[in-house]
């Protein structure tokens, strides 16, 4: 039961991020500077309640499997979360706080679709590795 609902944390944050990077932030570089301001904190807002019990559910649970079951998968996927976590924190999270002090915000704007490909790759992977997970245990 654990496995699945870390899958479904995983997969809630696959989608989730590739909405991100493919229509949600690529239009805060098509925003005039005054609806982003004006935007942007009702968005970070609405989204953490979204995102931060995905991740937490997701860090906690990939973690927890690692240590009771670990194998290649659990632990790539470990290295993977917690990548994720040190990159939401230390790139993504301050590229916000520049747009929401009204700072370097059109330049924020743009590197935020940057460094969100990283984010986007490692839960892509993840899930991935979910699913070679579940084939390698279905034919086993």
């Amino acid at each position: 039961m654990t496995s699945y609902i870390k899958e479904l944390s995983d997969f809630g944050l696959f989608v989730l991020i590739w909405i991100v990077q493919l229509i949600v932030y690529p239009s805060f570089t098509m925003m005039e500077k005054s609806n982003l301001l004006a935007w942007h904190p009702k968005y970070t807002q609405m989204i953490t309640i979204i995102v931060m019990p995905l991740m937490l559910v997701q860090i906690i649970l990939t973690l927890y499997l690692t240590y009771s079951n670990s194998n290649w998968i659990l632990i790539t996927q470990s290295v993977l979360v917690v990548l994720l976590w040190a990159s939401t924190f230390f790139q993504a999270v301050p590229l916000h706080n520049l747009i929401e002090s009204n700072q370097e915000v059109a330049e924020s704007a743009k590197k935020l679709v940057q460094v969100n490909w990283n984010r986007t790759a490692m839960w892509t992977i993840i899930v991935l590795l979910n699913l070679v997970q579940r084939f390698t245990t279905f034919n086993n």
